[in-house]
């Protein structure tokens, strides 16, 4: 009989090929994980296409997405800058939507192919995800600092609730993906 102590479900026993603690299953892990996914892949065009910031300066309006701001960046010569603002805010989201687009059809299709291999990839995508909330920090810092000084004006635009939204969901689709399911096709394998 199990007894919670806490909300955290307590490990019952290790798992008998990496010797982690295994934990109860997830609840409607595949549905709520599509769901998640999908409304992050939505979300994920205006994220790009809106502006994540607006700058008034000296009366003149200037908006970024985040792809212009990655230019902007590198015209300015701030070009490792503009290599963290790329990699944490386009590419991550990018691989991280990918690779669970992936992994939740290849539970869903039943693929055998090398259960470890997709593990690996589940593990990492939901270690480094949380790194997109790179530009959404960066954008806050922006904003204080500017409006502590009287120069010029920073607000945020539609496109930075939207790309905050998206590492949100993409954060929760990998939080609700249960790996084990990875691992189930090869178990009713040998059932059968």
């Amino acid at each position: 009989m199990l007894v919670e102590v806490s909300d955290a479900p307590k490990a019952l026993h290790h798992c008998p090929r990496c010797h982690t603690a295994v934990y109860q299953r997830i609840p409607d892990s595949l549905a709520r994980t599509w769901a998640f996914l999908l409304a992050a892949m939505a979300l994920y065009i205006p994220a790009n296409l809106y502006p994540i910031l607006t700058l008034v300066s000296f009366g003149q309006k200037n908006s970024d997405t985040i792809i212009s701001g990655v230019f902007s960046l590198m015209g300015a010569g701030q070009w490792s800058i503009a290599l963290i603002v790329f990699v944490a805010s386009v590419l991550v989201p990018i691989v991280k939507i990918v690779v669970l687009l992936f992994l939740v059809l290849s539970v869903q299709l039943k693929i055998q192919w090398r259960p470890d291999v997709r593990t690996r990839m589940y593990r990492v995508t939901e270690l480094v995800g949380r790194w997109s909330m790179v530009d959404i920090f960066m954008i806050s810092i922006l904003i204080a600092l500017v409006k502590l000084q009287a120069l010029a004006n920073v607000d945020a635009g539609p496109g930075a609730a939207a790309f905050a939204a998206v590492v949100i969901l993409t954060m929760l689709a990998a939080m609700s993906f249960d790996p084990r399911l990875i691992w189930d096709v090869l178990e009713e394998e040998t059932n059968e």
